[in-house]
């Protein structure tokens, strides 16, 4: 407590106020100036399984031994719908002809379709001739950026020769001829530039969104600035130290972090702020001078503000342990972050708030008693009676009175809501992730449609045979979800490696065709040993976008079992030390967990049937654990703190009524904001931001209106002394009387 008030008088002072403000102003100035902006230094193309993972220890034996076909293709999609034209293949065929003699930026190879006689040209095209399919290769090392500054050379040549833009032409045009990118060139570049356009709509909707909820919940536009203007500086730190960060490369950062990143600040840094500031508010009623009202505000809010955040640091780092890139990704940009934007809430806000003083709540400038009496003398008026009434408490009466109540109706509106989680899909589609409307997946959609999905992205089987005599293409051919295989290749360094083309009768990227792959994997494993090849299982290995897939959906999965108990962890030991109870750290835990299911379940029933996703995106359920139940906690953490500190001067009764009133609105405000900013992410383009933002927000608003007000204080009162167990807990048995009944 002394170190709080010590913490107060430091960034608060009357002279060190203006120290603590000009070191923020310097710090983000020079930092920005010197360091590199981290959205500068995005890496998109950033490999997400490790090189143990089996489909990447196949693409490296592709790579070696059949490099013509280890580069990543863009698939040309041509349609006409009353039928391609031999002009129009002609046209082709000069393309063609181009690319090979002059190739675009980072082009490695082109098939010779320039040199094929026409009628072998239409022997490709689909049954009823308007569509026809053609592949342009690119270096597997090229970045997203300069696949993109290939496919728009390749483009401005198409222009060229056609004397029209095919690729800005309808593809459902009765005679115009459509081309489409797709294929995995196409799809990284949509899925790239979805998160950079994303990035400023974001900021501003986020802005625009966290500054109209507190102009309307405080009505003071100082108010409403101030948490923006922290979240300001914060990133004006934040942003150079992690680009400083990713330019040496000690971490990676990509668009979708940068993106989840600011929506994460602007929500988790308004709430610290908010708690700080409600406290400040509170006491300048009961408190004439200014100073103590903010030295007493630090004191009683920065344990809880410094809890909450490191809460939310330590489960965000958890993901360090994760296999899986992108989850990885996202540990030392979000916890850095909100480490950061934690100092400033309890160092810039203390600050801003002893500069400006109670001014920061005009035109609603909060006042003690004497004060308004004071002020009413000097205008020759009396002070209304709603100005000296207390605010309405009836949650904190409701709970109180009726807890048995209260527990029965959350656990079965909670418990309810959870048992749809059990009906859940998941998706690794990327494409599903798309706008309809989107390039790759409308070329992707007309393939499917003209010929067959599995084209879009074929597995390759590769077999090494010892010197065996193995015939593996018409084994492969005779399994059921197999459309067609190739002829068999021969390994360039090793001739006793082979390799099958094979492609799926089923979309390449769905669930269905993933879990072939084990299947696919024992078919040639089975031959090998037929054949008498010793140890067969290391001699065969599954390469393309639907072997990584699987390898994607394993990794996901082991690391949601391990960083789920480990977030657990670390939350409940943060929290025995806080606040010595294991009791209270058991039943905070498991209302947290409670709710991340019940939001789980209640965002499928949204998903599914009111946007009406067939699946949702199976990185989701990790995302939202970890940021449900870090963020979660914080109210909780906020609350019960209130409820600890009262308990040791007034009756458990009475200290959880006050403790639900007195925390209640700045709760429902924080929540109110948080929920808001990741319900920003369900308006962009993106399903996989749009299914998160919809489940998360969905979660704080449980946390913020059900969980957090009702059920956790029930739960209290109903356990009462053994709720502090084992701390010596001494009840306070004089009932006080006249206070917020």
């Amino acid at each position: 407590m002394h170190e709080n008030r010590g913490l107060g008088k430091w960034v608060a002072g009357k002279r060190s106020k203006w120290i603590t403000l000009l070191v923020w102003i310097v710090a983000a100035g020079l930092l920005s100036a010197l360091l590199p902006s981290v959205n500068n230094e995005e890496i998109n193309n950033a490999p997400n399984l490790s090189d143990s993972k089996p489909s990447v220890r196949a693409d490296a034996v592709a790579e070696r031994e059949f490099p013509s076909g280890s580069d990543i293709p863009a698939l040309l999609v041509w349609h006409k719908q009353s039928g391609l034209t031999e002009s129009d293949l002609q046209n082709v065929q000069k393309l063609y002809g181009q690319l090979a003699g002059e190739p675009v930026p980072h082009q490695t190879s082109v098939p010779p379709l320039h040199q094929l006689p026409l009628p072998a040209l239409k022997g490709q095209l689909s049954k009823d001739g308007s569509t026809f399919v053609s592949p342009v290769f690119f270096g597997k090392q090229a970045d997203v950026d300069q696949l993109k500054e290939g496919i728009e050379q390749l483009k401005e040549q198409t222009k060229t020769i056609f004397g029209t833009d095919p690729f800005a032409t309808d593809n459902r045009s009765e005679e115009g001829l459509s081309a489409r990118v797709t294929g995995p060139v196409g799809i990284q570049i949509d899925a790239t530039g979805l998160f950079k356009n994303a990035d400023v709509s974001l900021m501003i909707g986020t802005v625009l969104l966290v500054l109209v909820l507190l102009l309307l919940i405080y009505r003071s536009p100082i108010l409403a600035l101030m948490p923006l203007v922290a979240v300001g500086f914060a990133y004006g730190v934040i942003s150079p130290i992690l680009g400083w960060m990713a330019h040496e490369g000690w971490i990676v950062v990509d668009g979708q972090a940068i993106s989840i990143m600011t929506v994460l600040l602007f929500g988790a840094g308004t709430d610290y702020c908010l708690f700080l500031i409600s406290r400040f508010r509170q006491l300048l009623k009961v408190e004439r001078d200014k100073g103590k009202a903010l030295l007493g505000a630090i004191t009683g809010s920065s344990g809880a503000i410094a809890m909450s955040g490191l809460t939310v640091v330590l489960s965000l780092l958890a993901l360090l342990v994760a296999e899986y890139g992108a989850y990885h990704r996202f540990a030392a940009p979000f916890s850095i972050a909100i480490l950061i934007m934690g100092i400033a809430s309890l160092t810039l806000v203390p600050a801003m708030l002893a500069i400006i003083g109670r001014n920061s709540f005009y035109p609603f400038v909060p006042r003690t008693p004497e004060m308004l009496q004071e002020r009413a003398a000097r205008k020759g008026k009396s002070v209304p009676p709603a100005s000296l009434k207390k605010p309405s408490n009836w949650i904190g009466r409701t709970v109180v009175s009726k807890p048995w109540w209260i527990l029965g109706i959350c656990i079965v509106l909670l418990g309810g809501l959870a048992t749809f989680t059990t009906q859940i899909k998941y998706t690794y589609d990327i494409l599903s992730s798309f706008p309809k409307d989107m390039e790759s997946r409308e070329g992707f959609a007309t393939i499917g449609e003209q010929f067959t999905e599995g084209e879009l992205a074929p597995a390759k089987v590769i077999v090494d045979t010892q010197g065996k005599s193995i015939s593996l293409d018409q084994t492969l051919g005779a399994l059921p979800y197999i459309d067609t295989v190739s002829e068999p290749q021969t390994g360039q360094s090793n001739s006793q490696i082979i390799a099958y083309e094979v492609q799926f009768n089923l979309n390449p990227y769905s669930m269905e065709a993933m879990n072939h792959i084990p299947d696919l994997r024992e078919t040639a494993i089975q031959a090998l040993s037929d054949a008498g090849v010793a140890d067969p299982d290391d001699h065969v290995w599954i390469s393309g976008q639907t072997a990584e897939q699987y390898d994607t959906k394993i990794t996901g999965e082991r690391d949601t079992m391990l960083v789920i108990p480990i977030v657990i962890g670390l939350i409940t030991l943060l929290l025995l030390l806080y606040l010595r109870s294991i009791i209270a750290t058991v039943y905070l835990v498991l209302t947290v967990i409670l709710s991340y299911f019940s939001a789980l379940g209640l965002g499928w029933l949204i998903v599914h049937y009111v946007m009406g996703a067939d699946a949702i995106q199976g990185s989701i359920p990790l995302y939202s654990f970890v940021f449900l139940v870090a963020l979660g906690e914080d109210y909780n953490i906020f609350m019960i703190s209130s409820i600890w500190q009262k308990r040791k001067h007034m009756p458990l009764k009475q200290a959880i009524r006050e403790g639900v009133g007195e925390t209640g609105a700045v709760i429902t405000s924080a929540g109110l904001i948080l929920a808001g900013t990741f319900a920003v992410l369900a308006t962009l383009p993106i399903q996989v931001l749009v299914q998160f933002g919809t489940i998360t927000a969905i979660g704080v608003l449980l946390d913020t209106f059900v969980v957090r007000p009702f059920l956790v204080p029930a739960i209290t009162l109903l356990l009462g002394r053994w709720a502090f167990w084992p701390a010596k807990y001494e009840p306070v048995r004089e009932p006080i009387r006249g206070t917020n009944e």
